[in-house]
């Protein structure tokens, strides 16, 4: 009797040992760049529900927020490899793995929030995402980060001669960089964990992001003049590793597409409304606000749009500008 019980319990223990892991791998990694408050941390927030709701709990989402599982090209690879299971990240990331991505980062090609929506969730911005597969990547969705806009701490900035001399920190992208050359701007391209040290130190005079990012960065503390240049609209990319998606049942790959549909939505709504208060908040914050000659900046960067042909197909440039 004693030695039954002995072996029905050493059974019990090898069960509850071999089936920690499968339980663990529930629990997904998430990671992206910005606050938990900022447009990325909502969309992070509305997948993490979407998918505990719609799977019962089966799976739930930790985030990694503030580049804490590294910089975006750091966490791609991590998707390739499988150390990272979902991310958000921006198109200046995702150029280096799907070239084609960066035809969005054009500057002055997509005129604003409506026409930018249009393009991603027409077949261009569909046949875009169907090409991540094939880097290891499953693309969920596209999310919205808004258009960028200038800032700095030397001087007010509402036409390119102002800008001209002002040394940028940019992604590490070089259709902005062509572009900022342009202008006379002197791009200075690093990662994101770096700009708030270089800024407080000096080594910039300024960087160009979204008032989603402004705002939730708290970059009002750090910066005076704020320049409303709305230069490049800033998608935003809801990735999964296939290592991970490949394995899912028919059933869970839906509720996975869905929740990085909603968590695409969520981001939307943030960029809404921020857009709608960032500028009066940050006001109030004390930067100084300048609206600018946007057509002289758009005609200053027009010299660079051969070399974008270089780079995309002028036929793609083309139906995303004529895109309604």
């Amino acid at each position: 009797m004693r030695k039954s019980w002995l072996a029905a319990t050493i059974l019990a223990a090898c069960a509850a040992t071999t089936s920690l892991p499968a339980a663990a791998q529930n629990t997904l990694k998430m990671a992206y760049a910005l606050s938990t408050s900022s447009h990325y941390g909502a969309g992070a927030d509305a997948l993490a529900k979407s998918i505990e709701a719609s799977t019962g709990g089966k799976y739930k989402v930790q985030q990694f927020a503030n580049s804490a599982l590294g910089g975006e090209r750091e966490v791609i690879e991590g998707l390739q490899i499988g150390t990272i299971d979902l991310a958000i990240v921006s198109t200046g990331a995702t150029l280096n793995f799907v070239p084609e991505t960066g035809v969005f980062d054009i500057p002055f090609l997509l005129r604003d929030l409506p026409h930018a929506r249009n393009v991603l969730d027409s077949k261009i911005g569909q046949d875009m995402l169907a090409k991540f597969p094939s880097r290891g990547i499953i693309a969920l969705a596209w999310g919205e980060q808004g258009f960028r806009h200038l800032t700095n701490n030397v001087r007010p900035v509402k036409t390119p001669a102002d800008a001209k001399g002002l040394k940028i920190r940019t992604t590490e992208n070089p259709i902005h960089i062509t572009a900022f050359r342009q202008i006379g701007i002197l791009p200075t391209p690093m990662a994101w964990p770096e700009v708030a040290t270089a800024l407080q130190q000096g080594t910039i005079d300024g960087q160009e992001n979204p008032l989603s990012v402004i705002t939730s960065a708290k970059l009002s503390q750090m910066q005076k003049y704020l320049s409303l240049t709305g230069h490049v609209y800033g998608p935003a990319l809801v990735l999964m590793s296939a290592n991970v998606y490949d394995g899912l049942s028919a059933a869970d790959k839906a509720n996975f597409d869905k929740a990085g549909k909603e968590s695409a939505l969520a981001m939307r709504a943030y960029v809404d409304n921020i857009e709608k208060t960032g500028v009066e908040q940050l006001k109030k914050e004390g930067m100084q606000v300048s609206e600018v000659d946007r057509a002289a900046f758009a005609a200053a960067v027009e010299p660079a749009y051969p070399e974008y042909y270089k780079k995309f197909d002028k036929k793609l440039i083309d139906s995303i500008r004529d895109t309604k």
